[in-house]
């Protein structure tokens, strides 16, 4: 089994960016060549980095792509820029909205396995994913993983939920651990260790995210949350540096060490991953959790690098799901 430490050995020392672009990503794009590929049907590819993304995936073997919009725009798209489409099935609908539409009917007539966003908005997708009559709801709340590759940090990090859920009551931020968790154990990584941030890493009430932190970690312990190992309220810093929780006299498996970052809200994780973004030169891979099939959902800015890991990281949970098999080691 792959797991994360065993990515570089940057010392404490060591010099900035200490662990090569992308080491993260490609470990997860092996993992996801070894399983069969899952049919992915691409909602709206009309840009270059939106078709770009998922033929690159397919040519790597990860996944079988369905491009669903409208057919000229997208073959225009892909004569401009050189991507061969030919090979694939493409659905032609006249415009975005009837694309996500269409794209989760072919899920519910069990043509695809995976969704993926393209050019169009994510509220215009999540309005068909999520719709009461149509849409691929479960019993789970829906959430949202980023998965980080930060090139100063060892671990791949996955940080929730930074996109559906705004400002998530106990029950509902339950589920969104439950679903990381779920995520973490399932493509192959092994028991994670799960930061409930906060400001601070003492329970106050007068910061009621230092309360909810207490309760998800006692829910844990109760076995209301399972397959990780849970603490909370922690700073960010004492989440991800041992130095900074060995400074506060932290003590606990999770300290300096997480690999799961949960958010007290929607604004803190947004933030949070747009600054290992754009301050750390980090890449972010996206996958949206407990609709009835894995959502790959990405920025439009997002590169085809974190596009091809957002399709290794669902093909991964889907095969999961679909056969119960352990994955390949990397």
């Amino acid at each position: 089994m792959f797991q994360d430490t065993e990515i570089g050995a940057m010392t404490a020392g060591g010099p900035p960016f200490g662990y090569p672009p992308h080491s993260k990503y490609e470990k997860l794009i092996s993992l996801a060549k070894q399983v069969p590929p899952a049919t992915t049907v691409v909602i709206h590819p009309c840009d270059e980095s939106s078709l770009r993304g998922p033929c690159a995936a397919a040519e790597l073997g990860i996944i079988k792509p369905i491009l669903v919009g409208p057919v000229a725009k997208i073959t225009a798209v892909a004569k401009q820029y050189g991507i061969e489409v030919a090979r694939y099935e493409l659905v032609d609908v006249p415009h975005s909205d009837a694309a996500a539409a269409k794209g989760v009917e072919l899920i519910h007539q069990g043509k695809g396995e995976l969704l993926m966003k393209g050019s169009l908005h994510t509220d215009e997708l999540m309005r068909a994913v999520t719709s009461g009559t149509t849409g691929l709801r479960t019993a789970r709340p829906i959430s949202h993983v980023f998965i980080m590759d930060v090139p100063t940090h060892a671990e791949t990090l996955f940080i929730t939920d930074a996109a559906i859920n705004i400002f998530p009551d106990l029950e509902v931020k339950r589920d969104i651990v439950q679903n990381a968790i779920d995520l973490y154990t399932q493509i192959g990584l092994g028991t994670p260790r799960v930061a409930i941030l906060s400001a601070v890493e003492m329970v106050t009430p007068k910061i009621p995210s230092t309360i909810d932190a207490a309760a998800l970690c006692k829910m844990s312990d109760r076995g209301q949350i399972t397959g990780g190992v849970l603490d909370g309220p922690l700073a960010f810093d004492n989440a991800v540096s041992p130095q900074a929780a060995e400074i506060k006299g932290i003590k606990s498996p999770v300290a300096g060490r997480a690999q799961i970052l949960v958010v007290p809200d929607l604004e803190a994780g947004n933030m949070l991953a747009k600054n290992l973004t754009f301050l750390s030169n980090a890449d972010a891979a996206g996958i949206v959790l407990g609709a009835r099939v894995p959502v790959v959902l990405t920025s439009r800015a997002d590169s085809v690098r974190s596009r091809m890991a957002s399709c290794g990281v669902a093909v991964l949970y889907a095969h999961a799901r679909r056969t119960n098999a352990p994955l390949p080691a990397a």
